[in-house]
Formats: structure tokens, sequence, C-alpha cells
């Protein structure tokens, strides 16, 4: 028998989570459905088996799970439009910045069982990072099933939900600054009369393999370093700008933004 999951807004990562799981191994265990206010956005996910919902009332009295894939600054209104489409089996699974489950209890006026989830756009690709958090009220069946769908769409990792601000800058926003970083790169190729497009496949192969070398070699991230790094060398000479141009205290100031939007829109 299948499982009802369902999605209430079809933007970028709700359409993304969705056609992850219409492509990854539990797409025969799962129906979708979904509704937006732009009803064309779910129209176009009717090849991935999307069900059209009228609205998000309806997708919440039909799905056990319901995915609350909108922006942060509307969700209260959301909330408050399905309080009375709840049950004591509704999961509501936010994925927006910065609410937490007790927002979600209270916008509603209900003991909803909540699971919260930072996850980020390579789910398109089946390959995203998502971190996770559930409340006290949700059981480790319904909670690994909800795990099963991110890790069945890339890599999963369960952290305490005090924590779900501050992951934001790691792994939810952070692949926008990796394209900035690999747009600098890509413009260097450019000016110096690379074709952008052989300087993106290899750039984008750096990015893969030292992933690949982060996760997979062994070695810290300071030894990795070091192993590129010949004394004297051109790695040297290009790391000393990076080091006085103080990337990392740039990549922190990032980070800091991020956590600290994320707790200007849990107000």
């Amino acid at each position: 028998m299948k499982v009802n999951v369902g999605f209430i807004g079809a933007g970028n990562m709700g359409t993304a989570i969705m056609k992850g799981i219409s492509g990854c191994t539990l797409s025969d265990k799962i129906s979708l459905f979904a509704a937006d206010p732009d009803a064309s956005k779910v129209d176009s996910l009717a090849e991935y088996g999307v069900e059209k919902c009228s609205d998000a009332a309806e997708v919440v009295s039909k799905c056990k799970y319901v995915f609350l894939a909108v922006k942060p600054q509307v969700i209260e209104g959301v909330l408050k439009s399905i309080s009375g489409s709840i049950s004591e089996n509704t999961v509501l699974i936010s994925i927006a910045a910065g609410i937490n489950s007790e927002f979600l209890r209270k916008a509603t006026e209900t003991n909803v069982k909540s699971v919260i989830v930072m996850p980020n756009t390579p789910l398109l690709l089946n390959e995203g990072a998502s971190a996770l958090a559930k409340d006290g009220l949700v059981s480790d069946e319904e909670f690994e099933f909800v795990c099963s769908i991110f890790r069945a769409c890339g890599k999963a990792a369960v952290i305490d939900e005090s924590k779900m601000k501050e992951v934001i800058a790691v792994n939810g926003s952070s692949p926008a600054f990796i394209y900035l970083f690999a747009k600098g790169f890509i413009d260097y190729a450019s000016k110096v009369g690379i074709n952008s497009e052989t300087a993106k496949e290899l750039f984008a192969q750096s990015l893969i393999g030292s992933a690949k070398m982060i996760t997979d070699s062994g070695y810290s991230i300071d030894e990795l370093i070091k192993m590129v790094s010949s004394p004297g060398g051109t790695t040297l000479a290009g790391l000393d700008k990076l080091y006085s141009g103080n990337l990392l205290d740039v990549v922190d100031s990032a980070c800091e933004a991020c956590t600290k939007r994320a707790y200007e829109l849990a107000k």
C-alpha cells in the first residue's frame, strides 16, 4: 500500500524534492499530491506522477506526510488555513528557513507532529544534502520514513533542532556560495582566453573530485591542502592571495549572516 505524501507549494525546493522522489527507489511506495496558488506549477509535475489538489487543506486531508514548501514570510497564513484539516496522524515537514516545531504548533493551534528539514537544491539530481530534526511527538518509524525520502535523494544527517538555523549556511545556502566561487574561476578562464565551457567542465570535475577526497580519502582538510601545495609552487602563490584576502573570515561572515537572517525570519 502506497503512502500519501503531499506538498503545499510547488516552487523550486518543493519541485526538487518531488522530482527527487519520483526518480528514486521509493517512487513505487509513494503517491504524490500538491497544491500551489499557481496551479500551472503543479500541472507541470503531472509527468512525475503528482496529483493536483485544489488547495492546501485538501493536501492535508489526503496525506499523512505534508511538506510545507512555502516561503517563511507566508507560512503562518498557510498554517492557519490548514489547521482544521490536521489530524492526530498528520506529520508536517517544514523546509522553511528559520521555522521550528513550536512555531508550527502555535500557528495551527494544534499539537501537530513535525519534522524540521534543511534540504538543498541538488535534490533535483538525487545529490541532495539534508539536515533533519524531529519533535518528541514523531515516532521513530515516522521519522525514519521522512529520513528515507531524503536519503533516497542524496545524503541525510540528523541534528538537534536547536541547530537547524545554524546549519542553513552549511548545506542549505552553501550551494549558492559554491556557484559564486565557481563563477570566479570560469570568468578568469574566459579572461585569459580559455573556452568557458571547457573551464566549467574542468572546474566542476575538480569540485566533484575534491569533494570525494574530503569524504573518502581519510585525510583532514589541512592535510588535503598541503598535498596540493608544493613549496614555492603555483598553488601556494594563489593560496597566499586567498589568505591575505581573509577568505576564511569572509566565509564565516557569510555563514553568520545566514544564521542571523534565519533567526529574523523565525520571529
